[in-house]
């Protein structure tokens, strides 16, 4: 064995390992593989695994495993291996098949942006367990706190918390994983804490399910951009800051969302112990 080669790579501060699939050894375990390399005092350390391979039905094939070991959806995830699969095939665009065989579409324009699908409200696709079409504006109690939400499935399942001013650490940490945990969601919720800068720009703070906070979410800053257009108070394009950068994200109604946010590689690696893998 000599080892598993990886890139550690990260987009707006929200970091991965990229593992090509060909360099996986048959039978690999994914959800162990990526509990032990996002690990940050045993393993690499990242926000998710990604997983690069070959596809028959587009030009490449990404899955993404959360630091729990869950398999997501992942638009910072997109970003990052679409880089890598139009390098390699030498073209301005490309589709990517994602995850359930999902077909996101790829460009270079002016920086490159991935297709991320249109979001979708209803409780089968979100999904929540509530007796209401969709969850807006709706009340959530929780530890004593009482917050208002809406939920969507932007690629990913996000609930959104309009406020005006983001939560210090100890409203944020106490009340995140909660929410991500409450049983109104029987898979769980990321969690977006939005405040609106004005009518392009959004900040937002970002618990991620399956990885707690992270510095940037792409599929989070759509959703938090979907539901500020939608309540008249943004218009497309919306710049969207984080801790660890700013996204670019364009949505109108009945139309799908696009995602762009500075990336790069951090580092090249091999892991050479057999145990992780």
């Amino acid at each position: 064995m000599k080892g598993l080669p990886f890139l550690k790579m990260e987009a707006v501060g929200n970091s991965f390992v990229l593992v090509f699939e060909e360099d996986l050894p048959p039978g690999t375990d994914l959800s162990k593989l990526a509990i032990a390399l996002c690990a940050h005092h045993t393993g690499v350390g990242s926000d998710g695994l990604l997983i690069l391979g070959e596809s028959h039905i587009a030009d490449a094939r990404m899955r993404m495993f959360n630091p729990d070991g869950t398999e997501d959806f992942c638009g910072n995830g997109l970003l990052l291996s679409s880089s890598l699969v139009l390098e390699r095939i030498g073209r301005q665009s490309a589709n990517i098949e994602a995850q359930g065989g999902a077909i996101v579409p790829v460009e270079m324009r002016g920086g490159l942006f991935v297709e991320l699908g249109e979001p979708r409200f209803d409780a089968a696709s979100v999904p929540f367990d509530a007796p209401v079409g969709e969850l807006r504006d709706y009340p959530l109690a929780i530890d004593g706190h009482e917050v208002t939400i809406a939920s969507m499935r932007a690629g990913s399942t996000h609930t959104i918390i309009r406020c005006d001013q983001l939560p210090e650490d100890e409203l944020f940490f106490k009340l995140s994983p909660l929410i991500e945990n409450h049983a109104i969601f029987p898979e769980r919720t990321s969690v977006i804490w939005a405040q609106n800068l004005g009518e392009n720009r959004l900040r937002i703070r970002i618990w991620e399910r399956g990885a707690g906070e992270t510095l940037g979410c792409g599929t989070g800053a759509c959703a938090a951009t979907v539901e500020s257009i939608r309540r008249g108070e943004s218009v497309s394009p919306v710049i969207v800051e984080s801790k660890g950068g700013e996204s670019t994200v364009e949505w109108r109604p009945g139309q799908k969302m696009r995602l762009s946010a500075a990336m790069s590689e951090v580092f090249q690696g091999v892991v050479e112990s057999i145990a992780l893998f």
